[in-house]
């Protein structure tokens, strides 16, 4: 009878820490968040368009290429193209003949189209009146088509405006690390543009 009653305490204790710890292990499964593959960016080096054919030069990444406009050879209009990453910058430019004003609302209502995605537009000026290079950079944060364009003149003669586009879906949270790496080309770009005297 003792020996009974030690195995239907054994038994007991058993159950009960089996029990125990059932209880105490959670059935919630908590989902994961979708991730985006790391993108590692190389170091930005630069390389310069000339004045050899165009009105304007600049410094561009060195890991991007020029494709020339073949369907405006006339107008000085070139893509940046960022193969690796799905990225072109394109740069259009207009010859200014007592047209600025038209210009520039053109290429301000342009930006602000993107309004129906964006949630927000940032904007900061540019000023380098030595070599008399006036622009404007705009941010587009959200799932805009463009997150970043810009535009630089001279206000006299030359106008030249750049846009950035993913040939993705726009999704800014999966584009982020390579707008932070083409932000930095597009700024260097700036800085660096000259007009052709």
């Amino acid at each position: 009878m003792a020996a009974i009653t030690k195995i239907s305490i054994k038994i007991f204790i058993v159950s009960f820490a089996c029990i125990l710890s059932a209880a105490c292990r959670s059935n919630s499964e908590v989902p994961k968040p979708y991730g985006y593959f790391r993108i590692t960016m190389p170091e930005n080096t630069y390389q310069k368009i000339g004045f050899n054919a165009k009105p304007y030069s600049f410094e561009y990444s060195a890991i991007a290429k020029i494709d020339e406009r073949t369907d405006k050879p006339d107008q000085n209009w070139i893509n940046i193209v960022y193969p690796q990453h799905n990225a072109t910058i394109y740069i259009t430019y207009h010859n200014v003949k007592n047209n600025l004003d038209t210009i520039i609302n053109d290429s301000h209502n342009f930006t602000y189209r993107h309004t129906i995605k964006a949630n927000a537009i940032d904007e900061m000026t540019y000023l380098f009146p030595e070599k008399k290079v006036y622009g404007l950079y705009a941010e587009l944060e959200g799932d805009a088509a463009s997150p970043i364009q810009f535009l630089l003149t001279d206000s006299t003669r030359n106008f030249l405006r750049g846009s950035l586009y993913f040939n993705v879906e726009p999704n800014s949270d999966s584009v982020a690390p390579v707008v932070d790496f083409i932000r930095k080309d597009i700024i260097h770009l700036m800085e660096t543009l000259e007009w052709k005297k």
